[in-house]
C-alpha cells in the first residue's frame, strides 16, 4: 500500500447549492488482499483490495451495524445513486444533508 499525498489538496465545490468545499486530499495505491482501515469519529470502516475489485464496505447488517453505522442506498435527483455510511450519531446532520442536496433514501440496507 501507498499513500500518495497532494500538497497542496486540490479543492473543489459541490452540492445543489455549490456550496460544499471538498479537499482532495490523496490517493491509496492497493495491493490485491491489502485492507485499509478509515476512521471517522472514533468509529471503523475498512476497505479491501482484491484481485476482482473491492470491498469497498465490510457486511452493511452485521459489521458495520456493530461498529455504529447504516448504511443507505441514496438517489439523488438526477437519478443517481450512492452507498453512504450514516455515523448513527450523526442521522440528524445526514438528513438535513439529504434535504439540502434533493437526495432521498431508497432503502436501508442494513435493515435488509
Amino acid at each position: 500500500m501507498k499513500f500518495l499525498e497532494k500538497n497542496p489538496p486540490r479543492k473543489f465545490i459541490q452540492g445543489a447549492k455549490q456550496d460544499i468545499e471538498i479537499l482532495d486530499v490523496g490517493k491509496v495505491e492497493m495491493n490485491d488482499n491489502e485492507n485499509v482501515s478509515i476512521l471517522c469519529n472514533g468509529k471503523e470502516h475498512e476497505v479491501t483490495k482484491k484481485d476482482w475489485g473491492f470491498y469497498a464496505t465490510q457486511s452493511v447488517n452485521s459489521r458495520l451495524k456493530n461498529a455504529g453505522f447504516k448504511t443507505a442506498l441514496v438517489r439523488n435527483e438526477l437519478d443517481r445513486y450512492y452507498i453512504m455510511m450514516v455515523d448513527t450519531d450523526k442521522m440528524d446532520e445526514f438528513h438535513k444533508y439529504l434535504e439540502d442536496e434533493k437526495n432521498y433514501v431508497e432503502e436501508w440496507l442494513d435493515e435488509r
